[in-house]
């Protein structure tokens, strides 16, 4: 029996746009607007798409880095949500973020042991400086990097290094868990395989569950157990890992997997080309909102939002096709 340790429901994140001479609000950019699932203990949940789709935001409103607009999330069967500042930040030692940019997101002016050692002044403050000194030195190594470096500044490493230090510092108070916010696309191809090696050996080693944010589709098949295809704001199809690359049943998740460079024997892939662009958020489009890009659009695509449904073996989609 899996055990849930996340669990969001319909969750919306809307930014307010003001203008006009009494700078009132004149619309909503709507960056997650209804959003459903499930993270369960050990796991890795992937979430995909385009750029702009609200993966993103999705990760940062979870930990309340911002606030929602409406909706539930619930943490270990606690609403997290009508949590108080004080008691969120006591919450915050379970749960941590590694961020996409490793040369933002570490200060300039911080010797490494204070970067990873702020954790401990503000969950462990008991704990004394030589004793602080040697966990940093033990993470550092944990994370294949020399235990010396714990005095030198963020200038002085590549961006992998970086980015491992982005990781010893998410894992230094022993997280459940850790989302993973496009944590290799600012590196080196030559490095991703690394990091994501390196994340999936502390998953091991640790029990950590993840939350894999990403854009690019093959490397998040490598990493989570299921993954859930974002579109505008909205999931459209959510499932294992092997089900959504064997057999996609959205188009939106058809086109993306359709644009993965891989050889094919035999025969020849084919690709599915997207036409026009990503709708505005300002404004999303009635019905299904990838009904304007969408090959198979019917009258009901237009009008009708689809719903999100389970249509077996724990397979979700929001598509009108699956009703026919």
């Amino acid at each position: 029996m899996k055990q849930t340790l996340l669990k969001v429901t319909d969750l919306k994140t809307y930014f307010p746009v003001t203008g006009g001479i009494f700078g009132g609000v004149k619309a909503h950019v709507k960056a997650v607007d209804g959003v459903s699932f499930e993270v369960y203990q050990g796991e890795t949940l992937g979430l995909v798409g385009e750029s702009g789709c609200g993966k993103s935001t999705t990760g940062r409103t979870v930990l309340r880095l911002i606030e929602p607009t409406a909706g539930n999330i619930t943490f270990e069967d606690q609403d997290i949500l009508k949590l108080k500042k004080s008691e969120m930040v006591k919450l915050r030692k379970e749960m941590q973020m590694i961020f996409q940019d490793p040369y933002s997101s570490l200060n300039p002016r911080k010797m490494i042991k204070e970067i990873i050692g702020q954790a401990y002044e503000i969950h462990a403050p008991s704990m004394n400086k030589k004793e602080r000194e040697e966990k940093i030195a033990g993470l550092l190594k944990e994370v294949g990097l020399n235990p010396d470096y714990l005095v030198r500044y963020p200038h002085e490493f590549s961006g992998g290094q970086r980015q491992r230090i982005g990781i010893a510092r998410a894992i230094a108070l022993n997280p459940k868990l850790i989302i993973a916010d496009e944590p290799v696309s600012a590196l080196d191809v030559s490095i991703q395989s690394q990091v994501l090696n390196l994340m999936n050996e502390l998953q091991q080693k640790y029990g950590l569950t993840y939350i894999f944010i990403a854009h690019n589709l093959s490397v998040v098949r490598h990493l989570s157990d299921r993954v859930g295809v974002m579109y505008l704001g909205k999931i459209v199809e959510l499932t294992d890992s092997d089900s959504l690359y064997k057999k996609p049943l959205h188009p939106y998740t058809q086109a993306l997997l359709s644009a993965i460079p891989i050889p094919v024997v035999g025969g020849k892939k084919a690709h599915v080309i997207l036409e026009g662009d990503v709708p505005s958020p300002l404004n999303p489009p009635t019905g299904c909102r990838f009904h304007t890009r969408c090959r198979y659009c019917m009258n009901i695509c237009k009008e009708a939002e689809p719903e999100f449904k389970d249509i077996g073996n724990n397979h979700f989609v929001a598509c009108h096709l699956m009703d026919k």
